[in-house]
Formats: structure tokens, sequence, C-alpha cells
């Protein structure tokens, strides 16, 4: 299989390319999907949740 796989990369660099980049470029673009979504998600909700938070103790703190 590896003996095949490292043929077709030496007699038909383009194909071995295609096959073998096409899955990495994919890999490498969910990956960096992936991590921009956790991002937004973290710079959304994270400061939601503190804001929500004070006014929880805040409004807490003044009915004792």
């Amino acid at each position: 299989m590896l003996g095949s796989l490292l043929q077709l990369l030496a007699l038909r660099p383009l194909m071995g390319m295609a096959i073998l980049g096409v899955p990495v470029l994919v890999l490498l673009a969910l990956g960096l999907l992936t991590v921009a979504v956790f991002k937004v998600i973290a710079a959304l909700f994270v400061p939601a949740v503190v804001v929500l938070t004070i006014i929880w103790l805040v409004r807490r703190s003044r009915r004792s």
C-alpha cells in the first residue's frame, strides 16, 4: 500500500497532491473554523455571564 502510494507520488505528482492535499486542506479549514467559532462563543458568552452574575449579586445584596 505504502509502496504504491509512493509510486503514485513519484509518477503523478499532481494527482498525488490532489489525493493527499485536499483532505489535509479540509482538516485545516475545519480546525480553523472550530477555533473561530469557539472564540466567538467565548467573546459573547463569557462577558454576558459576568454581567448577569454582577447584576444578580447586586440585586441579591440590595434585598438583604
